[in-house]
């Protein structure tokens, strides 16, 4: 059998059919990224992988792919390069389930990826404890406004949109006093409206009318 260079590919020659044979011939650890890993086929850089995939798909120096294989592997470095630069917005700050997909639809769309990555990576996310709507709900209601003060039924309409179940909702805003919050606004608002426009303001906000109207005439004493 005759072996001869054609396209940087190794092909063997026989009597019944031309092959090219696809041979891993290096695997690097990534500079920038050290948790991927650069792979070779045949002396040429083709593609990067994590490492858990270099470990899942068995791949070492000397291994021949077949180019079903080649192809493969090709999808799962597409999806390893999104679902690493997803797990890094996800942990700049919790995020929604309904977030990430939009974020996801979103590269998928710019990238021509495959649209079934965006189920792939919302599970393994969950599995690993990156996305969890209870937790986004409780830092989202911590820390939305929390010197300005807010509504509950604001809270609530902005969760919603942003895909938490009613009930996570509920529980989370289980401790939240919409007075406090009335107070907060008051304390900075005061000095700049007069009794009507506060009043006007608050509701705006989301905040009942009658205990609008209870605390800002309290304050007004």
């Amino acid at each position: 059998m005759d072996i001869f260079k054609l396209d940087d590919a190794i092909v063997e020659k026989s009597s019944s059919a031309n092959s090219v044979i696809y041979r891993v011939t290096d695997l690097k650890q990534g500079v920038k990224n050290p948790n991927r890993v650069n792979v070779f086929i045949n002396d040429k850089y083709e593609f990067s992988l994590d490492l858990t995939q270099v470990v899942d798909y068995k791949l070492k120096v000397g291994k021949v792919l077949s180019e079903e294989e080649l192809a493969e592997l090709r999808r799962a470095s597409e999806f390893g390069k999104l679902y690493q630069r997803t797990l890094e917005w996800v942990l700049t700050r919790p995020r929604s389930v309904r977030e990430t997909k939009d974020y996801l639809n979103k590269k998928i769309f710019e990238k021509k990826l495959d649209a079934k990555y965006i189920d792939l990576i919302v599970e393994r996310l969950i599995d690993k404890k990156y996305l969890d709507d209870r937790k986004f709900a409780e830092f989202y209601v911590e820390n939305r406004f929390v010197k300005k003060g807010v509504s509950q039924k604001r809270l609530r309409i902005e969760l919603m949109k942003k895909g938490v179940d009613k009930e996570i909702i509920e529980e989370v805003l289980g401790g939240r006093n919409d007075e406090e919050e009335i107070r907060k606004i008051v304390k900075k608002k005061r000095a700049k409206y007069d009794d009507e426009k506060l009043i006007a303001y608050l509701c705006r906000q989301g905040f009942s009318y009658d205990l609008v109207k209870s605390v800002v005439a309290e304050s007004s004493d």
